[in-house]
């Protein structure tokens, strides 16, 4: 039986998303069980009527929830019950083998971290996810945020992080490592970058391509893809608002007149595919990696689908054991 503890207050929808999402993820998997903290009186309700599961979840209380837009190093030191906190805990505790929160980034990274510590031979932990490509092939980014300014050994410490990862997670046996820089050449880029390349170019346990541009990441052509986390959450946050515009640009001309809207008739069938294959949702779910123990983040807005989705990657890295993987491994290649 695998045990995930669930912030179910975290997001901008709380409990009437992350509730009905867990019990979606419980009546899937018979062999999962959960735990929801949040405040008792919110989460009872919601799942009072899940008689058919109700043996394989319980509600862990907290009596505080932290904001969206709350500073971490103030919810670090002020909101000691709050259900981030306690679902963290559980973790710690061994209580459960992951966590999963939709909540504030920041406050969610320097509180797994101050709970959890980094893994040895890992300075600073990394959140790395997943973007789409053209031919639908597997590549991960990270950091996207979890550092605003790193060193090319930290740079190398999350090369190898994700490489880890990705052999487990995507059974890739050697994946191929880009770092992100404004050009292909070596002459291009600063210090930082230009230093990393040297340390990844001598790391025997990976396999560097080189440098890699923001579009090749699209390609499909390279598995894991390293910046810092200033530039990764740069790159995250410009994907997200060039799909918000394309889609709002779509749906304006849709409505511009009726023969626009008669013209679009014939193309829903391969406008649906498109939407399956670029939806955001289906990817929700960041690892944080090198902590003592897994941490997955949802996006703050996700729905019962997405928020779903980013529990059953916790489930899957929990069957990978991922951080055990990284702390055997990363000291082993680094050394």
């Amino acid at each position: 039986m695998k045990t995930i503890s669930i912030d179910a207050m975290g997001g901008d929808f709380g409990p009437t998303v992350t509730v009905p999402a867990a019990l979606q993820v419980l009546r899937r998997h018979s062999d999962l069980k959960l735990i929801l903290v949040g405040l008792h009186d919110q989460l009872q309700p919601l799942l009072s009527k899940a008689t058919d599961v109700m043996d394989r979840f319980e509600i862990q209380a907290a009596s505080e929830v932290v904001a969206m837009d709350e500073s971490p190093s103030l919810t670090l030191r002020s909101k000691k019950d709050s259900s981030m906190r306690v679902a963290i805990n559980c973790v710690k505790e061994g209580r459960a083998e992951a966590c999963v929160s939709a909540g504030n980034t920041g406050a969610l990274m320097a509180t797994a971290r101050f709970v959890l510590k980094t893994l040895p031979s890992v300075d600073r932990p990394a959140i790395m996810a997943q973007f789409p490509t053209m031919n639908d092939r597997i590549v991960r980014v990270l950091d996207l945020g979890a550092n605003v300014d790193s060193t090319p050994e930290h740079l190398l410490q999350f090369a190898v992080m994700g490489a880890v990862a990705a052999k487990a997670v995507d059974n890739n046996p050697n994946p191929s490592v880009g770092l992100l820089n404004i050009g292909s050449e070596d002459i291009k880029g600063n210090e930082q970058v230009k230093n990393a390349a040297q340390l990844l170019s001598h790391c025997e346990g990976i396999r560097y391509i080189g440098f890699v541009e923001a579009d090749d990441i699209f390609y499909g052509d390279i598995d894991i893809v390293v910046c810092d986390g200033f530039v990764g959450n740069a790159v995250l946050k410009a994907c997200e608002g060039t799909l918000k515009l394309i889609s709002a640009f779509a749906r304006q001309e849709v409505k511009r007149s009726w023969l626009s809207r008669l013209s679009i008739l014939p193309a829903v069938l391969v406008l649906n595919r498109l939407k399956n294959r670029i939806d955001p949702r289906k990817r929700n779910g960041a690892t944080f990696l090198g902590l003592n123990g897994t941490v997955i983040k949802s996006h703050g807005s996700a729905d019962e689908f997405a928020f779903a989705c980013a529990i059953e990657q916790a489930l899957l890295e929990i069957e990978k054991d991922i951080p055990a993987l990284i702390g055997s491994q990363v000291s082993d290649i680094l050394k």
